[in-house]
Order: C-alpha cells, then sequence, then structure tokens
C-alpha cells in the first residue's frame, strides 16, 4: 500500500497521550478536517534500560490502552510500530504517501537529538515537519531575567511565571477520518515485548482517569493539601505526577484549574492549598527550564564548585539502600514504597535521597539512574533537580551544611510511625518512640542495625563538601 490518492497526514505521539489540549493533534485535525493518521513508535530494547523500567513501562502501557479506546471512539485508532523512530516514521510516511508530520516536542536531550534526526529525514525525503510545544504551561526558554538569562534560583522564576499569560488549553478535536485500509499496525505493547516483569502494582492511568483524579483533587483535598502533604502516612497529595509525565494530562489545564479553584477558595486555608499546589507545578517548570538550558545536569553537577567532589562508592551500602534494609527506619519505609509500587511520596524522596548522598557519600547520579529506573513517574528534569538539590550540587538547592537528619526527619513526619510500620511491617509492634532513635539493640530479629552513625557521618560529609 503505496502513495495514497487522499494521504493523510501524521501525528506522531510520544509523551502526549491525550486527545485534549494537545497542539500538535489538534493542529493536525483542524487543518486537514480530520484525515490524520495517529502513530506511536514503540521503542525495541528489551531486558534493561537506563532511564525507565518495570513501572513506568506499565504505566505507559496503560495510558496507550486508554488512549486506543479514546481514539476508537472518535472513529480511528492508533498505529504502533515497533523500531528507531526514525525508520518507522520514514516507513510510514512513505507506505501511506503522507507528506506531513506533525509532534509536540520532547524537554531532554536524548528526545530533542530525535527530533534532529526525524527532521533530517523528512527533508530527505520532501515531507514537512510541524513540531510544538505542550510538555510545559510554557514554552521552556519562555521566562527569562532581565537581562535575558535562564533563572538558576526557583522564586524569582516563579514571580516571573507568574506575570506570563498561559495559553488557554485546548478542547479535543472532533471526529476523526478512519485510517487508511490495510495498513499494518502492532498490538498494544505489553510489558513482555521489552521483557520486564509485571510490577506488584500498576498506576491506574490514562486521559480518563488523569481527568477524575485533577478534578478530585481539587475539589477538596487541595485545600488541606499546604498542612498535609508532608505526611506521608496520609494520602494528601494529587498522585498526577504520572499523567504528567505520560502526557495523559496537560500541565495547561492542571494550572487553569487550580487557577479556578484558587479564585473559588472560601478559606484561608484552601486558597493556601491550592497556592502551595501552584508552587509545586511550578517547581517542574523550573526543573524543565534548566534542562533545556542546561542539559549537561544530567551528566554533571549543575554547581561547577562541586565537579570534583570525592564520593565515596560503596556498592554493598548502595543494595542496602536500594533493598530497605539501612536499619533506618523511614529510609527503609521509602524504599520499599518504591519497590511495591513505583511510587515514593515526595518527603521521602527528600529524606532516602539526603540519606544516600550525606550519610552514605554515595554519588546522588546512582540515586538518580536507581529512581529513573523504579518510579512508575519518573521524569528526568524533576528527577535531576531533586536528587541534585539534596545533594546540594544544584541549582537553588540546599546549603550543603543543611543536613537533615533521618531520625528527627522520621519523628517529625511520621510521629506515630503510621508510614514505617506500613512499609515495614516487622516492626509493626513497636512503640513509635523507638522508631525515630538511633537504637542501641536490633530493633527486632532480623531487622539490621543501622548501617551508619548518622551523627558520624554528617561530620564527614560536611569535611567533604568543605574539602571539594
Amino acid at each position: 500500500m503505496r502513495g495514497l490518492n487522499n494521504p493523510p497526514v501524521l501525528h506522531w505521539f510520544r509523551r502526549d497521550l491525550r486527545l485534549h489540549d494537545n497542539p500538535a493533534l489538534q493542529s493536525a485535525h483542524r487543518r486537514h478536517e480530520g484525515r490524520m493518521l495517529p502513530v506511536y513508535i514503540q521503542s525495541a530494547w528489551r531486558g534493561s534500560h537506563p532511564w525507565t523500567g518495570p513501572a513506568r513501562q506499565a504505566a505507559l502501557c496503560a495510558s496507550l490502552a486508554a488512549l486506543e479506546q479514546s481514539l476508537q471512539a472518535a472513529g480511528t485508532r492508533l498505529t504502533i510500530r515497533r523500531g528507531g523512530a526514525v525508520e518507522e516514521l520514514r516507513r510510514l510516511l512513505e507506505e501511506t504517501g503522507a507528506r506531513e508530520l506533525y509532534f509536540n516536542r520532547s524537554p531532554d536531550p536524548w528526545g530533542r537529538e530525535l527530533e534532529e534526526r526525524v527532521e533530517a529525514m523528512a527533508r530527505q525525503i520532501g515531507a514537512q515537519v510541524h513540531p510544538f510545544h505542550e510538555v510545559t504551561a510554557l514554552p521552556p526558554e519562555t521566562v527569562r531575567t532581565g537581562s535575558g538569562e535562564a533563572f538558576r534560583v526557583f522564586t524569582p522564576f516563579a514571580r516571573a511565571w507568574l506575570k506570563h499569560e498561559i495559553p488557554a488549553p485546548l478542547p479535543a478535536p472532533g471526529r476523526f477520518a478512519p485510517p487508511p485500509p490495510r495498513l499494518r499496525t502492532l498490538p498494544l505493547p505489553t510489558l513482555a515485548d521489552w521483557d520486564l516483569p509485571a510490577p506488584p502494582v500498576v498506576a491506574l492511568t490514562g486521559e480518563p482517569a488523569a481527568l477524575r483524579r485533577l478534578e478530585t483533587f481539587l475539589s477538596g483535598p487541595v485545600s488541606r493539601y499546604a498542612a498535609e502533604r508532608d505526611i506521608p502516612s496520609l494520602e494528601a497529595t494529587s498522585r498526577l505526577s504520572v499523567d504528567l509525565r505520560w502526557g495523559t494530562l496537560s500541565i495547561r489545564l492542571a494550572v487553569q484549574r487550580c487557577r479556578e479553584a484558587l479564585a473559588a477558595a472560601r478559606s484561608a486555608e484552601a486558597r493556601t492549598g491550592v497556592q502551595k499546589f501552584l508552587d509545586e507545578l511550578i517547581w517542574r517548570e523550573f526543573y524543565m527550564a534548566l534542562l533545556w538550558r542546561w542539559p549537561n545536569v544530567l551528566e554533571e553537577e549543575f554547581q561547577a564548585e562541586y565537579r570534583h567532589l570525592q564520593w565515596q562508592p560503596n556498592p554493598a551500602a548502595l543494595e542496602r539502600w536500594k533493598a530497605g534494609a539501612t536499619g533506618f527506619p523511614i529510609v527503609d519505609a521509602g524504599m520499599r514504597q518504591l519497590a511495591a509500587t513505583g511510587w515514593m511520596h515526595n518527603r521521602v524522596r527528600m529524606i532516602v535521597a539526603m540519606f544516600l548522598t550525606k550519610d552514605l557519600h554515595i554519588d546522588w547520579r546512582e540515586g538518580e539512574a536507581h529512581f529513573l529506573q523504579s518510579l512508575a513517574d519518573g521524569e528526568a528534569a524533576s528527577n535531576n533537580g531533586g536528587w541534585q538539590w539534596s545533594a546540594s550540587t544544584g541549582a537553588d538547592a540546599a546549603p550543603y551544611f543543611r543536613i537533615q537528619n533521618p531520625w528527627s526527619q522520621s519523628a517529625r513526619f511520621d510521629p506515630e510511625g503510621l508510614y514505617i510500620r506500613a512499609w515495614v511491617p516487622e516492626l509493626r509492634g513497636l512503640p513509635p518512640a523507638l522508631l525515630h532513635m538511633p537504637p542501641s539493640a536490633p530493633l527486632v530479629p532480623g531487622y539490621p542495625r543501622p548501617i551508619v552513625d548518622h551523627a558520624r557521618e554528617r561530620a564527614v560529609a560536611l569535611e567533604l563538601y568543605r574539602r571539594r
């Protein structure tokens, strides 16, 4: 099947797995009266990957399945191919006779390099490329200082960001033309395609679930967000991070709904909660802008003066940290939650990250990689920003001398030990006080003693950073 008389245009789905507020999809649909072929190119790696793992790929599979249902309801289907994006897109352009390709840009350097190769291929065969932006509310190069430089500190970035007008979200397109007859497509991806095991828990995702989650959160729980967001035993956060990672939810829609909720708030608590949640969305914008301007942060410390820190490789300690077997209950609870669910509470992410870098003195890149391979919401920009913040090497990071004490963090944010007991079941019978102090003997048979002495390792960390 080559050279159709009335060829479609292609929309290449990537991390924009939704119909609402999808600029490339909407433009292709509007300009070509629905005569558009939705395409997804499945990666062909098998076994392991440095950027992802079972939890995130399971979320991807669920999101693609939901997208397929939405497209079928609108009169078309998702054409799936597997392999290199450049080669597979070229084949589709040639098979269908399409001469226009629409897609939304990636925020990370790997995706941007791929786009350059796709654009070069399109030029070679005489096809037009139409790239759009949707991954952040504002294009990442938009917010600049008065001198035109990118911001390095969050608070002035947020002030400047708030002064910009955010474009209104676009509606979902209407009906689509059916796909060309006899066009080859593959089944929806499954974890077996990558030789991956099923994770214990698969995130409920996809566009309909994401929209429901947003509305549920903003209709009530957000009013308590500022007061409860740091308590890991509570379901007090939005759980929208997976939706934003795969684009089953538009960030522009989330911002718009936040502003509507802020205008409708009837109490100071509700206003504070919504504003705090909006701040978190702006942190995501900040980290995306940093990665866009300084892609080298994925390889080295943002602050040049810390690029020669003498990290102390310790494979055995790293494996105990990954396994949730450090003897620090709050750290172990977080790492076990991650292994079991592909998600970790944000406060605990900070605790375990600072523990790895400041107590174990292990390179933050080890933790960054483990998170990307374990999280369903693994996002390169935010993950890197969070790890470099905890390691005191990033933009607007915690000063190196502010070293969180995991014992006091545990007592402050999980005083009754509810979170710890949920994820470290062998400690369920202990009184809370014993969970928040260094033990003089094993807490229970089979649970390890603390892998290090925090007070001593704090002094080691201070010296390590001073020597840098």
